[in-house]
Parts: structure tokens; C-alpha cells; sequence
């Protein structure tokens, strides 16, 4: 739901490489244990919702007084009232006009609600698939790797969770592979193109109904950009600013396009923290349309209840974290810090902490989160990860199977990946109405974001959803 980047056209990009997190566990800490560091020590949280919610709380403590004068007046001093208010016109006038202003600017200024109307998450063409045998053929093929840096790639992609149906850009297939700008945006028209052709076919909505537009991806930013690219040939981290453009423009709708482009970002060097993303890293897109219009709520699947970004960039350390840069031989790549899981458990505790001063459902230092939370789509960027907040946010099996089972049959999408795990949800028939679901997500920077959903009805699968003809297949079982 996170959620860095230039803001341009009503368009942001967040800069969530959200899966390259987790995916060196076995070289560093481990996630803290949230249940017994978690404290509401962050007076700033409290002054924001202080401010944040001013005028309702001072309504709070007038409406209260006028009850209990009321509750304490019998029928002489009704009578007594309406005489002097009879004789005090100029003072019933003035009181009318304050209360008729207040009520006014309370209803402008409280949040309007949004209404996730409908998503869609963009299927690669079969071709494009690359099962194990073929990822190390061609790996080994290209003559850019020694046998150490194979080895390491065999293992990581034997340890991740991957199945053998997730997908590569078109690039990559060729012996060796052909990664260049062209490629680059060809790989971007594909995917945000055909997920917002079917948000567009399920939803009829035209694009030309489309007031914000908001654009996620952080490792390809070309020129024009990619909320250009979409503009041109239709002729909006990201949940939360469509959220907040959405406060300010009455009755619009706002559309969240996210993704990650590899093309032009495979690693084609020796260094084993830079090797980690292309095993990892796969093809994929969703497209999100938000709106706030008073009317969609009859037809949306869910409404936002709370959007939480936890942002540590800061930090030296949380913002080199996850670092894009060049090898000693000039070769470009993403480098992962062995500090990358311990700074991601900061982020989170924060971030939940944050969260908590919204939830009443929660205890305050014992949370159980399974008690406030029917579902939780925890971002698909390791396996390593989703065990830890498994273990450390004492969730069930059941919990993080979206989560698995997305990285199993799609990869690492990046910031998207929440989203094919909501589908897989829907596609299981497992949202009802009132539900509340949890989405989590990391990024570079170093960022933990998430959003809070709740269904406002049993929610069926949308027309050509990710999981339309395997949804049967799954759950698999993972070897360990």
C-alpha cells in the first residue's frame, strides 16, 4: 500500500525496491522481536493526530456541556428560554450563523473517503517464463560470470522461493542478452499498458475521466517519463499521494501504476551483493484505480482506512542501505548492505507503532495484530523476510500464504507485488465484506510503508485476473 522520487504531472515516483529486502538474512540480524519493542514513545505521532483531528476535538468538549445542561432542565426552564430567546433575536442570529460556520467548515475540512474501485495485475506472455535450468543456461552462456558468481546464483535461486513460471523481460532471453533503452521502454509500455487496459475493459471507466495519475518505479526514469508515456498513449508510496491530491480534488478519480523496470538494471558483474536482485527480480505491474466520488462506493471493493509511510533516509546507514552503483570493473548494479535487514526491522517498528495510534483493536504493547487485521499482504521481496515477519509478528500459516505463494509464481515484482497477493486473496474467495487487510511494503531510502483496507463487500476476483487459470494449482508446497 508506500509507497520517493521526482512529482511531476500530478506523478510520483516512490522509489520502492521494495523485494530487495530479506534477501540477505543469513548474513545479518535477524528482524527485532516487534511484541517487545514497540512502545508509543513518538510524541510527534500524537501531535500530528492532535492537529490533524483540532476541530472535531474541540467540538467534543461544546457538545458534551450542551448534553449535560440540557439532561439538567425540566420544563419551566424550556419555557424561560424560549422567552428570553424571543426577546434576544440579534443573539439567536449571531449564535445561528456561528454554529451554521462551524458545522461548514467541519464538513469541507473532514477527509473524504476513497474507494478502491477495482486493480488489475499485468500477466506476462508465456515466453517470456524462465525456469531454473534456462535462468542458469543463459547466465552461463553470456560469459559475464565466473563459476563462483554461478554458484552463488544457483543457490540463491534454489533458497528464494521462486518457482519455475515467473518471468523475465524480452531482453534477457537473447544469448547474450540485448538490455538498452529501446528494450527499457518496451518493457515499460508492455506491462503498464496491459495492466491498464484491463483495469480500463473491468471497470469502464475512459481514460480520459482520469484526473490524477500516479507512477511508481525507481530504477528506469527516462524522459519523457513514464506518467508521459501513459498519457501519450491513453489519447497515479503512490496510494498515498493519490490519497491526498485526492482530499483536495472533489469528485476525480486517481489512477496507481506501479512497477519496476530490469532491462536496463540486470547485473552483469561479480560482486555477490549486486547479483542477488537478478535472481530475484521478475516482470510485473499493477494498476490501481482509487476515486472519490460519493457514488462508487456501491460498486467499489474496498475503502482506505489508513495510509502509514515511514521514511529513514536520514540515516546514513538506512539511506545506503540499498544502494545503486557501480563495481570496481564499471559495471551498474544494486548493492545490499549487510546492516539491510536490521535497519528494514527499525523502519517497520516505527511504521507499526504509527499504525497503532490508529487501530483501537490493538493492545498497546502486546499487539496481536491477527485480532485487528483479516488479512495481510506482506511484500513478496525473499523468502527470508516473509519467515521473519511470520515468526516476529506471530502470524499463521494461512496468513502468508498470498505472500508465498505470489513469490512462487511471479517473483519479485517490486512494489507491485502486494497487489498479485490481494488477487490471490479475491481469487480464493477469502475477502468478506468488513474484512480488514494489511498491506506491507519496503523501498530503498530506506522506506516501510503500508495501508490499511477494509472490504466493503464479499469480494469476487476481477475478469482476467492474475490467478484466473492456476488459482487451483495453489497452494503449493514449498521445499524447505
Amino acid at each position: 500500500m508506500d509507497p520517493g522520487g521526482a512529482t511531476h504531472v500530478t506523478t510520483a515516483r516512490s522509489g520502492s525496491t521494495a523485494g530487495q529486502v530479506g534477501v540477505q538474512i543469513h548474513q545479518t540480524r535477524r528482524l527485532p522481536d516487534f511484541l517487545q519493542s514497540v512502545n508509543l514513545k513518538y510524541v510527534k505521532l500524537g501531535y500530528h493526530y492532535l492537529i490533524s483531528n483540532l476541530l472535531t476535538l474541540c467540538f467534543i468538549p461544546l457538545i458534551i456541556v450542551t448534553l449535560i445542561e440540557a439532561s439538567q432542565m425540566d420544563l419551566y426552564d424550556i419555557q424561560q428560554l424560549w422567552l428570553h430567546l424571543q426577546y434576544n433575536l440579534v443573539s439567536v442570529i449571531i449564535c445561528s450563523a456561528v454554529l451554521v460556520f462551524g458545522l461548514t467548515v467541519y464538513i469541507m475540512t473532514r477527509p473524504r473517503p476513497v474507494y478502491l474501485v477495482d486493480y488489475a495485475c499485468y500477466r506476462p506472455p508465456d515466453h517470456l517464463k524462465a525456469p531454473y535450468h534456462r535462468f542458469m543456461e543463459h547466465s552461463r552462456l553470456t560469459q559475464d560470470f565466473d563459476d563462483s558468481s554461478l554458484e552463488f546464483q544457483r543457490k540463491i535461486l534454489e533458497r528464494s522461493g521462486l518457482g519455475e513460471e515467473t518471468y523475465v523481460p524480452e531482453a534477457m532471453h537473447y544469448i547474450p542478452p540485448r538490455p538498452s533503452m529501446a528494450a527499457a521502454r518496451e518493457e515499460a509500455e508492455q506491462v503498464m499498458y496491459g495492466a491498464l487496459d484491463n483495469l480500463f475493459a473491468n471497470t469502464h471507466v475512459k481514460p480520459k475521466d482520469i484526473g490524477i495519475l500516479v507512477v511508481n518505479c525507481s530504477l528506469f526514469n527516462p524522459t519523457p517519463s513514464l506518467s508521459a508515456m501513459i498519457v501519450n498513449n491513453a489519447g497515479v508510496i503512490a496510494a498515498d499521494l493519490a490519497k491526498d491530491l485526492l482530499q483536495i480534488h472533489r469528485n476525480t478519480y486517481a489512477v496507481v501504476v506501479s512497477t519496476e523496470n530490469i532491462t536496463q538494471n540486470w547485473y552483469f558483474g561479480n560482486k555477490k551483493s549486486m547479483l542477488i536482485p537478478n535472481c530475484l527480480f521478475r516482470v510485473g505491474c499493477s494498476a490501481v484505480l482509487l476515486s472519490n466520488k460519493s457514488a462508487d462506493w456501491r460498486r467499489a471493493k474496498y475503502k482506505l482506512v489508513h495510509v502509514v509511510r515511514t521514511h529513514r533516509g536520514a540515516d546514513d546507514k538506512a539511506f545506503r542501505c540499498v544502494y545503486q552503483e557501480q563495481d570496481d570493473k564499471g559495471k551498474t548494479g544494486v548493492s545490499l548492505s549487510k546492516d539491510l535487514m536490521a535497519i528494514a526491522g527499525g523502519a517497520l517498528k516505527t511504521n507499526i507503532t504509527t499504525l497503532k495510534l490508529f487501530n483501537a483493536n490493538v493492545k498497546p504493547y502486546i499487539p496481536d495484530f491477527k485480532l485487528a487485521f483479516d488479512h495481510f499482504c506482506i511484500h513478496a521481496g525473499g523468502r527470508a523476510v516473509i519467515d521473519e515477519l511470520e515468526k516476529n509478528l506471530q502470524l499463521l500459516p494461512i496468513h502468508v500464504e498470498a505472500s508465498r505463494m505470489t513469490l512462487h509464481r511471479f517473483g519479485n515484482t517490486s512494489s507491485s507485488s502486494i497487489w498479485y497477493e490481494l488477487a490471490y486473496m479475491e481469487a480464493k474467495g477469502r475477502i468478506r465484506k468488513g474484512n480488514r487487510v494489511w498491506q506491507i511494503a519496503f523501498g530503498s531510502g530506506f522506506k516501510c510503508n503500508s495501508a490499511v483496507w477494509e472490504a466493503l463487500r464479499n469480494v469476487k476476483p476481477s475478469r482476467n485476473g492474475p490467478w484466473e487459470d492456476c488459482i487451483d494449482k495453489y497452494p503449493v508446497k514449498l521445499v524447505s
